[in-house]
């Protein structure tokens, strides 16, 4: 099933900035942002929609970073391919990209369908690609930039498009320095000395002896444009493809994952290279990692190689137009703290927090290190007869600490939310929430009771 949608007039006031220094016609690359994936780790935030989906900094969805940056580069091109509760991405690209000028084949969505009397799955991130070639190959470019849907960074894809056009890589691996601690967590390249050429990979080594093979000495590196500490080379997910270069490999290697399989057979061709980004990046795969990335946020920082960047106009990333009133503060202590359309705040203090838009916070209450989601609504009507209209709010004088308050969610009063014995994985015995990674986390529409102390 592939669902249109596009926003040209965007396309066209970015290109013109970034036009003339483009070694082939950004026409000639299409995106395919692979944004398929169940979120096991992330749940229960990914009960009711999928990773790609999710809030982020109150007024996002991380889906909205790389098609932002496909955007402001210029590139015109992009398709969306969803599987696990897709609908929910779907509804979010509608609702998101039809306020920025909507026309065809600008930005379309795939998702698994029914073929020849059989259901289509994506069994991997290579898989996706190759169960929808037929469409790719009707495509009009001569490359493909692969994204996934779940990363949040700064990267100039202009840029590591000419890189690879200037190193004719068949395929062009997005890289980036991180630790010896980091690297147990990726996937791991060697390059030749003093080039960009990748002639090794291994997928997230745990061994003293592997890891030792791919430690990066200091003047390849610097060739590269990275004078910092760190000597391994890790895999973004993002990719650069030779239209040609892609098809044949799909063909090749039937199996399904980009990181675990199809890399290591295409290096045997020797036309694998390797992008450096020495800039901010970081996966959305856990809940401390969605936590720390919307708690950065505010924090004060215009260094892209620390920081997410919103505050850009160059590189702005989209969101949806909520047509919502500006916030309302009445007495309220507030620091370090981003609060979005429509919110209504009158509690006592709140810091170091994320409050996402319509949120409700009654008079007295202090939240401090929390991700408040937001609302989907301020008053939803009863669904059933003799059931009271729903108004998600966080009640008069409670104290939350430390925790993610999903979508739709209810707080009575006097409430206390403080994880006050410490746990690190918790699954609380009413059902009302779970701790993970030490932050607490509220479920989509969940009703905590007034008076309710954790």
């Amino acid at each position: 099933m592939v669902v249109n949608f596009l926003t040209e007039a965007l396309y066209d006031k970015t290109a013109a900035t970034v036009k003339d220094t483009n070694l082939i016609p950004l026409d000639r690359v299409a995106v395919i942002v692979l944004s398929g994936g169940e979120g096991t780790r992330l749940k229960p935030l990914t009960h009711a929609r999928c990773k790609p989906a999710m809030s982020f900094g109150g007024k996002y969805s991380l889906i909205d970073i790389p098609i932002s940056h496909s955007l402001s580069t210029g590139l015109s091109k992009i398709f969306v391919i969803g599987q696990y509760l897709a609908l929910s991405l779907q509804k979010h690209l509608f609702e998101t990209y039809l306020h920025h000028g909507i026309s065809q084949n600008q930005i379309q969505m795939l998702v698994p369908e029914e073929r020849e009397g059989k259901t289509v799955c994506y069994k991997g991130t290579a898989d996706a690609i190759r169960q929808n070639l037929n469409l790719f190959s009707e495509v009009d470019a001569d490359y493909f930039l692969i994204l996934s849907g779940d990363q949040l960074y700064n990267i100039n894809f202009q840029k590591m498009i000419n890189f690879g056009i200037e190193a004719d890589a068949g395929m062009l691996i997005a890289v980036q320095p991180v630790s010896k601690k980091e690297a147990k967590r990726m996937g791991l390249l060697k390059i030749e000395t003093g080039g960009s050429r990748i002639f090794d990979f291994y997928e997230k080594p745990q061994e003293e002896a592997i890891l030792e093979r791919f430690f990066t000495d200091q003047s390849t590196l610097e060739k590269l444009g990275y004078s910092g500490g760190k000597n391994y080379l890790g895999s973004m997910g993002i990719y650069f493809f030779k239209r040609q270069t892609l098809f044949d490999l799909l063909k090749e290697d039937p199996r399904e994952d980009f990181g675990k399989h199809l890399i290591q057979t295409q290096l045997n061709k020797k036309d694998v290279h390797a992008f450096l980004y020495d800039g901010y990046w970081e996966d959305i795969g856990t809940i401390e990692s969605y936590y720390l990335a919307n708690m950065a946020l505010t924090q004060k920082d215009k260094n892209r190689k620390t920081g997410f960047l919103c505050y850009d106009e160059a590189h702005a990333i989209i969101n949806k137009q909520h047509n919502l009133p500006g916030v309302k503060v009445s007495n309220c202590t507030l620091n370090q703290s981003i609060l979005c359309d429509g919110a209504i705040i009158e509690a006592k203090e709140i810091t170091n927090s994320v409050i996402g838009v319509r949120s409700v916070i009654r008079k007295g209450t202090v939240v401090r290190d929390c991700v408040v989601v937001g609302n989907e609504y301020y008053e939803r009507p009863p669904l059933l007869a003799g059931e009271k209209a729903h108004c998600p709010e966080i009640g008069a004088d409670c104290l939350i600490e430390k925790s993610i308050i999903d979508e739709n969610v209810t707080i009575g009063d006097n409430v206390k939310l403080v994880n006050k014995h410490g746990h690190v994985n918790f699954d609380s015995p009413d059902g009302l929430f779970v701790v993970r990674d030490s932050i607490i986390v509220i479920p989509r529409g969940s009703h905590i009771p007034s008076n309710y102390i954790f």
